[in-house]
Parts: structure tokens; C-alpha cells; sequence
């Protein structure tokens, strides 16, 4: 009978054993993950925005100019626009005349979200309204960037550009550039 008492025992203290190895090696596994993520998204982020920020003293000069000169400057820059929103000039209104541009890599959305890091966006607003197909053509590409984008906004005349996200992925100042 002791027998069986030591081995029960025995059996419990390497179940125990087994069961914490595997909890401590998910959780070296997870902060593994989280911290090759924030290495990621720290070297995009120290990619793409030097990339910008040579563009921000010249924005003026695209100010009256066809959005396929920026655009244009940006793929010298080797900036890659991922996704794209539309907006009103201000809160009342229904029409768009602001294009949001978005440069992070989709699956570093969430890890920089949860982490309050900074997006590099840049708004381009247009001095005449959006048509509305943007709409139809920006959910056919699920608001991803594409050549069709870029050919639908070629000739739109820009009326200003802000650069924003440009002080740092966890900066806290929020002014635009």
C-alpha cells in the first residue's frame, strides 16, 4: 500500500511539474511574440517617417497640384500607402473632401492600438469634392490602397496637406505637421 501512495504522489508532483513548464513556456511564447511585434512595428515606424518627414517643409509646393505629383513623391520616397479613408471637411457635413492615408502594415494595427502607438497618417484635402463613388470603389477594395485608387484620385487638386503621428510612435504630442 505505501507503495501506491508514493507513486500516486510521485505521479501528482510530475503532473504538477508538467503542467507549470508548459504554462512558463506559453508565456515566454507570448512575450516573445509581443516583443518581436513591438520590434516590428518600431522599425517600420523609424522606416516610414524620416521617409515623410522629408516631405513635410515642401508640402506647400503640391498645394494647387494633381494628387499623382504626391503621390508620385511618395513612391520615390518608397512610401507604400495600405489603406485609405475618406472624410468631410468638418463634422456637419456629408461631403468628403479629405483622404486619409494610412502606411502601417495591417497586421500591426492592433499591437500598435493596444499600445497607444502612433500612426504615421497623412489627410490630404482636396479643393473640390470627392466624388461620390469613392464610396463604391473604396468598399470593392475593402479600403485597401490599389492602382484603381490611385488613378481615381490623380487629377484632384490639392488644397492642403497635414502630416500626423509624425513625433515619435509613443509621443504624446499629437500636433500635426
Amino acid at each position: 500500500m505505501p507503495l501506491i501512495n508514493s507513486l500516486t504522489l510521485i505521479f501528482y508532483i510530475m503532473k504538477n511539474l508538467f503542467i507549470k513548464l508548459i504554462l512558463t513556456i506559453n508565456l515566454l511564447l507570448i512575450y516573445n511574440c509581443k516583443a518581436q511585434t513591438s520590434n516590428d512595428y518600431v522599425t517600420f515606424y523609424n522606416d516610414v517617417v524620416p521617409k515623410l518627414n522629408t516631405i513635410v517643409p515642401n508640402k506647400t509646393q503640391f498645394y494647387g497640384q494633381n494628387f499623382s505629383n504626391f503621390y508620385s513623391e511618395l513612391q520615390n520616397k518608397n512610401v507604400s500607402i495600405v489603406m485609405l479613408n475618406y472624410d468631410s471637411k468638418n463634422e456637419l457635413s456629408r461631403e468628403y473632401y479629405v483622404l486619409r492615408l494610412f502606411f502601417a502594415p495591417i497586421n500591426m494595427w492592433s499591437f500598435a492600438i493596444n499600445n497607444s502607438y502612433r500612426f504615421p497618417i497623412v489627410d490630404i484635402t482636396f479643393e473640390n469634392e470627392i466624388p461620390s463613388q469613392i464610396e463604391q470603389i473604396a468598399s470593392q477594395a475593402e479600403m485597401k490602397w490599389n492602382y484603381n485608387l490611385v488613378q481615381f484620385f490623380s487629377t484632384m487638386k490639392i488644397e492642403k496637406i497635414e502630416f500626423i503621428g509624425m513625433n515619435g510612435y509613443n509621443s504624446q504630442d499629437r500636433s500635426l505637421k
